[in-house]
């Protein structure tokens, strides 16, 4: 099944109540300034702010290290393309051994999400996966044609795990992230 708006906003919610903190300060708390390398480069729109935080808490759970601009890098300026943070975001990508592209109504018409993916493809060919966002249950997914070059991530019918589909075949993510490191 796919991944819906409202288990990844239950993700974030139940993490605050639990500590007592915000979305926003959760993510910052998270924020790991130390590391130059992750798993995970999170390609999305950044109007998708609490989805994604539910997105990255949902691969961390996995135990992947996930990367998110604007909670390491705050000082990024995402309102405008530029050349600088262009030049930023590919230093990012290549410090990352894999792409999620958060899809949603927000990521199709993001300007930076398709040349994101569009990149990162270019550079580490067949480590690109689709997290399509439902609003509601759903167990396929279309989106944009050039989506359908990628394999997408989906949950279990029992939530405890994330597949990656490819072909309609499921695999683990941790295995998808092993296959990845191995071909290193």
């Amino acid at each position: 099944m796919l991944f819906t708006e409202g288990e990844l906003r239950a993700k974030v919610q139940f993490r605050e109540t639990v500590t007592a903190k915000k979305a926003d300060q959760i993510l910052t708390e998270s924020r790991d300034l130390t590391s130059s390398n992750f798993d995970v480069f999170l390609s999305h729109s950044i109007l998708d702010k609490e989805l994604i935080a539910g997105a990255k808490l949902a691969l961390e759970e996995r135990g992947l290290s996930v990367y998110v601009d604007w909670i390491t890098d705050p000082q990024l300026d995402r309102t405008r393309v530029s050349t600088g943070t262009a030049s930023h975001l590919r230093r990012r990508m290549r410090q990352c051994q894999m792409l999620v592209y958060v899809h949603s109504e927000n990521a199709a018409v993001s300007k930076w999400c398709p040349w994101e993916l569009g990149y990162f493809d270019g550079m580490r060919r067949g480590n690109v996966f689709i997290m399509p966002v439902a609003s509601n249950i759903k167990y396929g997914f279309e989106g944009q044609e050039y989506l359908g070059l990628y394999p997408y991530l989906v949950r279990t019918s029992d939530r405890a795990n994330v597949l990656v589909m490819e072909a309609n075949v499921p695999a683990f993510i941790e295995q998808a992230k092993s296959a990845i490191l191995t071909r290193k």
